[in-house]
């Protein structure tokens, strides 16, 4: 079947728009990069890649810094391909400019999403096909860091490719010095060598003539057997600025002459403001303008503080637009009755089967399960998660300023810095060019940053252009991030299932709910199942959702893990023999799963008062197994450690992509513990941390994380972490107590 993405890749090449590939910019390009983001003594050679007369080598990064350590990565595989020393290598965020579209994106996922990789395109379609994906990244203004990409798409499809064009242009160079064919050549710790005779020169002093060469579309690229730099421990260079302070985030921006801006937003979606008391700040001292927008008043004064303060005096009055009785209860019962119609069920029908209670936990054996004949056994769970907020440690913000000449200027961080700055330039009604996006490092984003989210951006844009010529900066206050955010979906899973004589699955049916388009891939299984029914039914509400840290994996993976673990003991099996039974078929599945089991000492007794629980989710080109271990005393929950195994194919730096797994975990555990956004009246009613816990040092688990190569394509670090983490702890928490939690936050239920 030629899908639409093969027929837009195919279909770009066939109309003679594309001649080369995205590593290997034309010349008239590469004189462009040079103005835009070359310093004096350097130059670009291929996309991506600047080479200094000083032998430095910069690596143009098109992605933001959220803390993930993508730049130590990416600078690594680069260095690999280039064979340039270490010490020389320096990296910079890439202009948000069209020029520096992330082509390599796109033909990631293009290419991911039909299961190929850069190898299976043909060698003489590669330059035209690998082509393709920088055409569409610059019509759709595309610079995204997510999805867990940043290495795996925008590393292997292009730093590695530039990289190696670059070497060669490096060759090419030094053999016209020398006369010699290119091949009497080879590299080593930024040096070009003649190997007969030793003579050799530094990147350098060939950078200038490498320059003016065409880089080819198809270089050569390092076999991993020859790897010096790919897979070791390099420390992050991000680091060192980060510990001292000297890394500057958007909350940090100052101007000259910067006002500060306040905001308070319609709490109800999709509010409009109706009223203000203007009367109540007139005359206080460092107010210079109160900005009423459609769903918003916007107070900016000299001080942050002022304006705070000012905007909350005004006690603006707001509609309620119908969804004044919208709350979390009636937004479940929708999902619910949503699956009744789906399935047929009549709505308030009590299962028959192992079914959920109304509280989202049963105990361990239902009437159907316990004595019924092992041919008949049967299960029916409904499994539910609520919305969850982003929570990053810093809220979105935004610096900008109109000036009088039509222009704009904006300071922030975002997940996107050429999406932000075409979505800036729509919001304010003015073409591209006129906007200047400075895409600044993020305090966490976990999708918060991503496009279709930038609602802090479009309040930043609106209230400089009603200070023209003062610059202001837009800060939500925790409350306000809180409260105005773009949350992971609430969702809603009916699963059943009927085992064979042996106990195994012999059907499995998946009928869920959605926000939005279904991810099918995510609902499916890996396990060896017969007769595999699934079913999406869109619930469309008011609430505003986006990407979250592993978006559809965050639920599938706790629906599909909960209810095989359910399956195993219905049919009386140990849940790592049952899910080792249906992997046979998947080798690199099951080899991740057992390393999870062996590492953690499953099969042996825990401590006393302890119990394990297991589970494995493959998303991202990763798969991430985790086994949990808990202990429960007087009803009070401790979860002691997190064991994982994780087999993302080649690692390019194992301290930095550990540190992703242990992040994702906490990020993962802080959810599962304790996350839920909560709505009444049409509101969120979340505030601030102390009604939305995230995990702390003191009751953070030890983490113990083993990586697995594969011969597998280079997969996903920042999110493949988190799915597997809440039902690993639920099903650790049945087997301490034999009840079922099927519903959460684990905050919600009584494990006594």
């Amino acid at each position: 079947m030629i899908s639409r993405r093969k027929i837009l890749i195919g279909g770009a090449a066939a109309a003679g728009t594309l001649i080369v590939g995205y590593s290997l910019w034309p010349s008239g390009r590469r004189a462009h990069a040079d103005r835009l983001a070359a310093k004096s003594g350097e130059r670009f050679i291929a996309y991506w890649i600047k080479v200094a007369d000083d032998d430095t080598v910069t690596v143009v990064i098109p992605h933001c810094d959220m803390g993930t350590g993508t730049f130590t990565a990416l600078s690594q595989m680069a260095a690999e391909e280039l064979d340039a020393d270490w010490s020389n290598m320096r990296t910079e965020t890439a202009p948000p400019d069209p020029l520096f579209a992330n082509g390599a994106l796109v033909e990631g996922f293009a290419l991911s999403y039909e299961g190929l990789s850069r190898e299976s395109v043909p060698a003489f379609l590669q330059g035209t096909a690998l082509a393709a994906g920088n055409r569409l990244a610059r019509f759709m203004d595309i610079q995204v860091s997510g999805g867990s990409s940043a290495v795996s798409f925008t590393g292997v499809y292009g730093i590695r490719v530039a990289a190696a064009a670059t070497r060669e242009m490096l060759i090419a160079a030094a053999a016209e010095r020398l006369k010699a064919p290119r091949n009497a050549f080879h590299t080593h710790s930024s040096r070009v060598i003649h190997t007969s005779s030793g003579q050799s020169f530094r990147f350098g002093e060939l950078a200038a003539a490498a320059s003016r060469l065409e880089p080819s579309s198809r270089p050569g690229l390092k076999p991993k057997s020859q790897y010096t730099l790919v897979g070791k421990p390099i420390p992050r260079i991000d680091i060192p600025a980060k510990v001292n302070g000297a890394t500057r985030y958007g909350i940090d921006v100052e101007v000259p002459g910067m006002q500060f801006a306040a905001i308070k937003i319609a709490p109800v979606f999709g509010g409009r403001l109706v009223s203000v008391r203007e009367t109540a700040v007139a005359g206080h001292p460092g107010i210079t303008k109160v900005i009423k927008l459609d769903d918003a008043v916007v107070v900016v004064a000299d001080r942050i503080w002022r304006a705070q303060r000012a905007v909350d005096g005004l006690e603006p009055v707001f509609s309620d637009a119908g969804n004044a009785a919208v709350s979390s209860k009636s937004i479940r019962e929708r999902h619910l009755a949503a699956l009744d119609e789906k399935t047929g069920k009549p709505a308030g029908a009590a299962s028959t089967e192992v079914a959920a209670s109304t509280e989202g936990a049963a105990s361990a054996r239902s009437a159907a399960g316990a004595g019924a004949e092992p041919g008949n056994r049967a299960a029916e769970c409904t499994y539910h998660v609520p919305y969850l907020a982003h929570a990053a440690m810093e809220p979105v913000n935004a610096t900008a300023l109109y000036r009088t000449d039509g222009t704009l200027e904006i300071w922030a961080g975002s997940q996107d810095g050429l999406g932000s700055r075409a979505f800036c330039a729509k919001a304010a009604k003015i073409p591209l060019d006129k906007v200047t996006f400075h895409l600044l490092p993020s305090g966490g984003a976990f999708g918060r940053r991503l496009p279709g989210l930038w609602n802090f951006l479009t309040y930043a844009v609106q209230t400089a252009m009603a200070l023209p010529g003062i610059p202001v900066k837009l800060i939500f206050t925790r409350e306000q991030d809180m409260r105005h955010d773009y949350y992971r979906p609430n969702v809603t899973s009916r699963f059943s299932a009927k085992l064979k004589p042996d106990g195994m699955p012999g059907s499995w049916v998946n009928h869920y709910t959605t926000t939005d388009d279904a991810n099918a891939e995510a609902a499916h299984i890996a396990y060896d199942v017969p007769n595999q029914a699934y079913k999406a039914v869109k619930v469309v509400t008011p609430v505003p959702t986006g990407p979250w840290r592993s978006v559809e994996y965050s639920w599938h993976g706790f629906f599909v893990e909960s209810f095989i673990d359910e399956l195993a003991h219905l049919a009386n099996r140990d849940p790592l023999e049952y899910r080792r039974t249906l992997l046979q078929h998947k080798p690199r599945h099951l080899a991740t799963l057992e390393l999870a089991a062996a590492k953690a000492g499953w099969g042996t007794a825990p401590a006393p008062g302890r119990a394990r629980g297991i589970a494995m989710v493959d998303c991202f080109g990763t798969i991430a197994a985790h086994v949990a271990e808990v202990e429960i005393t007087a009803g009070a929950l401790k979860v002691h450690r997190i064991t994982s195994a994780v087999d993302c194919g080649l690692v390019v730096n194992p301290d930095g992509f550990k540190a992703q797994i242990e992040g994702a975990i906490v990020f993962g555990l802080s959810a599962a513990l304790n996350g839920e956004i909560t709505i009444a009246d049409g509101a969120v009613e979340n505030r601030n941390f102390p009604d939305y816990p995230l995990v702390r040092l003191a009751n953070c688990p030890a983490i113990e994380v083993h990586i697995r190569e594969s011969d597998a394509p280079v997969g996903g670090a920042g999110e493949p972490g988190t799915p597997a983490v809440a039902p690993a702890l639920t099903n650790a928490i049945f087997a301490a107590t034999g009840l079922r939690i099927r519903e959460l936050p684990i905050s919600k239920h009584t494990l006594a």
